[in-house]
């Protein structure tokens, strides 16, 4: 039975990214993908123009996936903080539910790749650092109506960024078993969530 139209691109992007999701993290081959697809080199490159098209793609998704969170949290939720906690907390367990797709996030998966792989994410981590502003100057704003001090925005959008990405280190480097939502509830309060 032949497949639909899309059917065997998305099935390529499946296989990689649970090839991905393998905690040795061994590089992986065209040949490889193929076999894994059951298909030749040769079919993977009539969806895909290069191996690097497949990892642009991933990021895609992702991209897709948590922007799309990350603007929903934003048009429901009004207050600051809870907006920062809620995007940290999608963050995290989206890295959780997608272990592959956290070794593109961290730039594991993308080592020897094209070089502009890794420019798109460095893109995608600066996008999320300033969603993460955008909220806490909510928070400045309510604070400062109130005499509170807080610290300023882009420190602690930089700091809470880094938190992500040492969560999502940790969760690649451990194997995948080490969840990078552990503890969150309890180290918001260090960020004075």
């Amino acid at each position: 039975m032949a497949m639909k139209p899309g059917e065997r691109k998305t099935q390529i992007l499946q296989t990689l990214a649970s090839m991905l999701e393998q905690p040795q993290g061994e590089k992986i081959t065209t040949a490889a993908l193929a076999a894994k697809v059951g298909v030749s080199e040769a079919a993977l490159y009539r969806h895909f123009a290069s191996k690097a098209q497949m990892f642009e793609a991933l990021i895609e998704f992702i991209e897709e996936s948590v922007f799309t969170l990350v603007n929903h949290i934003a048009q429901t939720e009004r207050d600051g903080r809870a907006q920062v906690q809620q995007i940290v907390s999608m963050l995290l367990n989206f890295a959780e539910k997608n272990p592959g797709m956290v070794r593109v996030l961290i730039g594991d998966a993308l080592v020897n790749e094209d070089a502009r792989l890794q420019v798109r994410i460095n893109q995608l981590v600066d996008r999320v650092e300033s969603s993460l502003k955008q909220a806490l100057q909510l928070v400045s704003v309510g604070t400062a109506a109130t005499g509170a001090a807080s610290a300023p925005a882009a420190a602690h959008a930089n700091a809470l960024t880094a938190f992500v990405l040492g969560r999502w280190q940790l969760y690649a480097k451990s194997g995948f078993k080490r969840s990078p939502s552990e503890y969150w509830t309890e180290q918001a309060a260090v960020f004075r969530l």
